[in-house]
C-alpha cells in the first residue's frame, strides 16, 4: 500500500514551489533556530545550504569552488532512518511504500533513540521530523552535539546501533549477559508494540515462508520441534505463544529478545550521523516524489502522527486559496462594501502547517530559555559571589 499523494502533481511542483516558499515557508522562525540566538558570531551566515533544481541538478556553480578549501566547523548531530531498511522485516510494503502497519516502526524509533539521546547521552534538544515519505529525521542541537568530532559522532551512532549485517546475514543481532541497560529500556519500549505489530499487523506467523525466517534464529535444538508444532498450530497468535513459551521455559529468552530487536529495533544510516559534512532533508521542505512537507514530530504524541495526514504542497496552496477567498467574501462592511482594514495574518497560519511551525516554535522556545539559564549561571560564576 503506497502513501497516498493527497492529489499532489509532480508537473505542478515548480509552480507549487514559487508560491510555498513566497508565502508559506515559515522563515521567520527556521532563522530563529539554526542561528542559535546570535550567540556564535555569523552563525547563521556563515552556514552551508544545498538546493537541488529540476531534474534533480544542482545550481551550476556548486563545483566552482575547490574540494578542501572551506571546513565544516560544527554541524547538529543527526539520524536518519529509513523504512527501506526494514525490508527484510516487514510484509505489508516495500522499497518507498509505507502504510499504518509498518509505520509502528518509526514510532518505536523515535522512541527507543529519543530516551537514549535524552538519558544515556544527555541532549536536550531534539527535533524529531517526518522526512516527507517513508521515514524519519533527528536533529540533536545542544551545543556539545554540534560541536562533536567525526570520530564523536561514530562511536555514539555505533552505540545505537545493535541491528547489524547486510541482506545476506540471517542473524543481525548478537546479545551478552548481561545485557546492557540501554538495550534493556530499547525492549521495554519494543514490548509495548510487538504483539500486536508481528501477530496482527505483519502477519509473521500465518505462512511457512515468514516464520522460516523467524525460526532461523532460534537455537538447533528447538527449531525442529516448533518446526512441527507450527505446522500443527492454526493461528499467528497460537505460534506466537509456542514460540514464546518455548524460548523463556527453556531459559533461553535472550533468543526471544533478539528477534524482538533484529525485528523492531531502529535501522540507523550510520553514514549520516557521522559525517559533518552530510546533507540531510531540511524541515519544512517539499519532498519532490509525493509533495508532502517535512513536518516536525511532537514526540510526546507521536503514537498519534500519522504520514498519511501530513499536508502536500497542492493542498497547502489549495487552502491558502480557500482561506483568501473567504476572506474576501467577509471583507465588505455594511456602509458601501468598503473592504475593511484588518491586521495581516500570516499565510502559513491559515492552512494545517500551522500545527508543524508551532511545534517547531515550542521546540525553539525550549533553546533559547536553555541558553537564558546558561548566561545567567555562567554571570554569577564570573561575579563570584
Amino acid at each position: 500500500m503506497a502513501l497516498p499523494e493527497g492529489g499532489f502533481d509532480a508537473s505542478e511542483l515548480p509552480d507549487l514551489l514559487s508560491v510555498y516558499y513566497r508565502r508559506l515557508f515559515p522563515f521567520s522562525q527556521y532563522f530563529r533556530w539554526l542561528s542559535y540566538g546570535g550567540v556564535p558570531k555569523n552563525y547563521f551566515q556563515n552556514r552551508e545550504f544545498s538546493f537541488t533544481l529540476r531534474g534533480d541538478i544542482y545550481p551550476s556553480q556548486h563545483n566552482s569552488v575547490k574540494p578542501g578549501t572551506f571546513q565544516a566547523e560544527s554541524k547538529e548531530l543527526v539520524f536518519d532512518i529509513d523504512m527501506t531498511d526494514y525490508d527484510d522485516v516487514r510484509t505489508c510494503c516495500s522499497s518507498a511504500d509505507i502504510c499504518h502497519k509498518c509505520w509502528t516502526l518509526m514510532t518505536i524509533a523515535i522512541k527507543i533513540l529519543d530516551r537514549a539521546l535524552d538519558e544515556d547521552f544527555g541532549f536536550l534538544h531534539r527535533l524529531w521530523v517526518y522526512s516527507g515519505r517513508r521515514g524519519v529525521h533527528c536533529w540533536v542541537c545542544d551545543e556539545n552535539a554540534r560541536k562533536l568530532s567525526q570520530a564523536a559522532r561514530s562511536a555514539i551512532a555505533e552505540y545505537l546501533s545493535v541491528v547489524k549485517g547486510g541482506i545476506d546475514t540471517i542473524k543481525k543481532t548478537h546479545l551478552i549477559h548481561p545485557i546492557h541497560p540501554s538495550i534493556e529500556e530499547a525492549l521495554n519500549v519494543i514490548d509495548g508494540y510487538f504483539e500486536n505489530y508481528a501477530v496482527n499487523k505483519q502477519d509473521l506467523f500465518s505462512t511457512k515462508e515468514t516464520w522460516q525466517k523467524i525460526l532461523a534464529l532460534v537455537p538447533d535444538e528447538f527449531r525442529e520441534g516448533l518446526q512441527k508444532d507450527f505446522m500443527k498450530a492454526r493461528s499467528s497468535a497460537e505460534r506466537w505463544k509456542l514460540l514464546q513459551n518455548n524460548l523463556e521455559r527453556s531459559s533461553k529468552d535472550c533468543h526471544l529478545k533478539e528477534i524482538k530487536l533484529q525485528y523492531s529495533y531502529p535501522r540507523l544510516d550510520v553514514n549520516v550521523s557521522k559525517s559533518i559534512n552530510h546533507l540531510l532533508k531540511s524541515p519544512f521542505s517539499v519532498h519532490p516524489k509525493t509533495g508532502r512537507i517535512s513536518v516536525p514530530i511532537d514526540v510526546k504524541n507521536v503514537d498519534k502522527f500519522d504520514p498519511f495526514s501530513v499536508p502536500t504542497v497542492s493542498s497547502l496552496c489549495k487552502e491558502l486559496d480557500q482561506k483568501i477567498e473567504e476572506e474576501r467574501e467577509n471583507a465588505s462592511t455594511e456602509n458601501g462594501g468598503e473592504p475593511e482594514v484588518k491586521r495581516r495574518t500570516r499565510d502559513y497560519k491559515k492552512t494545517s502547517l500551522l500545527g508543524p511551525v508551532k511545534i517547531l516554535e515550542q521546540f525553539i522556545d525550549k533553546m533559547e530559555q536553555s541558553r537564558k539559564g546558561l548566561r545567567l549561571e555562567q554571570s554569577d560564576r564570573e561575579r563570584d559571589f
